[in-house]
């Protein structure tokens, strides 16, 4: 039970509050003086205080000073009987939460509290999740309490006593790169180069004078000597980032460089030797690939000595709490509002929400939301609709209304576009199939996605009426 701290020096006043507060469901203890009140919040366990700003010897702004000393998360509402605008300036600069004039009505000073003990809530459980975070769920840039992500955690801390090459798979967004640089930080080539290269990002010919680097005329601007990623990264670790992508000529060289851990340049002879650690990367199945012939069967021997899988967000709920928690602090940091909290109902939200887009999807809604909201606290309205109009679908009686209210009409067009989408690709395309999948006739599910632009993968002869 949360309890409240009453400092009045007038009887009448302190019952009248300890009645309403009771009612409410708090705990009250009571202060008849500044000292009094000073002497209970410094025995903790104070989740609210309220005071009177004229009481005899100190006032009540030493109780407020006193109190963000103690414990700056305790929310502060202070009661006058006189209304003074630079007294309610002086407060609100200190840290006051809130300022009320006497005489005031009821339900002004039960929303004051209601709100109030709710940002008390919110900071407490920001406090107890950044505990958990500084405890045992975070490795590096990685962040995780779910037993999926502590076996993943486990096994970086044997790969990385080795220099094994390790294949790490995983959709777009989970945080592939991130589990590369934990392997390499907890390892013993921690004070060497950690490098990478996104396989499927350029050209053949500039992928391997990056990769391997270039003799002076080699080709066309190759108009001095060049060293290669792989020899920078001489001691340390190197990353093959969406290794699948990678052309299949390519792969021949990539395969050598991995059984004899030495290259040539491009338009070189001689053979340079590297002692590099190698991870590879891919959001593919490489296992796919090889029957569709994209893929060397060799290559992927070579590379799959030490497997890691990284789950999708939406297999492990309980992560998010935890990163949401990081990525606010991050960016409220960048932008100037550090103490920034998220309300529960947000955090529901997030909770619920799918996460196509895994870890990163997650980062960008968080960096809007800061970025969006006006005040300290991340509300639903900093939110996108498709976040909110899902979570509303999914959530049953735990969804709640934003206090600005909803466009209705504009959800719902959001979440079915999103299901029609979803069926399309569970269907590989087929219009056909992906109108059973929703319940729908073939020419109304034709029809909503001509209307909503959803890309069409198949041609519509071979799908009839």
């Amino acid at each position: 039970m949360l309890t409240v701290l009453v400092a009045d020096d007038e009887k009448s006043m302190q019952e009248f509050l300890e009645v309403l507060l009771v009612r409410e469901g708090y705990q009250v203890t009571l202060a008849s003086t500044s000292e009094e009140a000073i002497e209970k919040i410094e025995r903790r366990g104070i989740d609210l205080v309220i005071t009177d700003i004229n009481m005899p010897k100190a006032t009540g702004m030493v109780v407020l000073k006193r109190s963000m000393e103690v414990d700056p998360d305790i929310p502060v509402i202070m009661i006058t009987a006189f209304a003074s605008a630079d007294s309610a300036v002086e407060a609100m600069k200190i840290g006051a939460y809130d300022y009320i004039t006497k005489p005031f009505r009821v339900d002004e000073i039960k929303l004051v509290i209601a709100k109030a003990m709710e940002r008390r809530t919110d900071k407490t459980e920001l406090k107890r999740l950044k505990e958990e975070v500084s405890r045992s769920y975070s490795m590096g840039n990685l962040i995780g309490k779910s037993e999926k992500m502590q076996a993943l955690f486990r096994m970086v801390r044997k790969v990385a006593a080795s220099s094994s090459t390790v294949l790490i798979t995983g959709e777009s967004g989970t945080g592939k790169e991130l589990v590369a640089k934990a392997i390499h930080s907890q390892s013993d080539r921690k004070d060497m180069p950690f490098l990478s290269i996104n396989c499927g990002a350029m050209p053949e010919q500039l992928l391997e004078s990056e990769l391997f680097g270039h003799q002076k005329g080699a080709f066309t601007g190759a108009v001095v000597d060049k060293k290669g990623l792989l020899e920078v990264a001489d001691k340390g670790t190197f990353l093959l980032d969406e290794v699948g992508e990678a052309p299949l000529s390519f792969q021949v060289k990539l395969l050598r460089m991995l059984q004899e851990r030495e290259f040539k340049r491009v338009g070189g002879v001689r053979d340079i030797k590297v002692d590099v650690r190698i991870i590879a990367a891919t959001n593919q199945n490489l296992e796919t690939l090889i029957k569709e012939g994209r893929f060397r069967e060799d290559l992927f021997y070579r590379l799959n000595i030490i497997p890691l899988h990284l789950p999708p967000l939406r297999d492990r709920p309980e992560d998010i709490p935890l990163m949401v928690l990081k990525f606010v602090d991050k960016f409220a940091t960048e932008v100037g509002k550090k103490g920034m909290t998220i309300s529960s109902d947000v955090m529901d939200i997030l909770e619920r929400y799918s996460w196509r887009g895994n870890v990163r999807e997650l980062e960008n809604v968080i960096e809007r939301a800061v970025v969006l909201t006006g005040g300290l606290k991340i509300t639903q309205e900093s939110l996108q609709d498709e976040v909110r109009s899902e979570a509303l679908s999914t959530g049953g009686n735990h969804a709640s209304l934003p206090e600005g209210g909803v466009d209705l009409e504009d959800m719902l067009t959001g979440m079915e576009k999103k299901y029609l989408t979803m069926a399309m690709e569970r269907a590989d395309g087929r219009k056909m199939d992906a109108a059973k999948l929703v319940n729908m006739s073939f020419r109304s599910f034709r029809y909503k996605v001509k209307k909503y632009g959803i890309k069409d993968q198949e041609k519509d002869e071979d799908e009839k009426d």
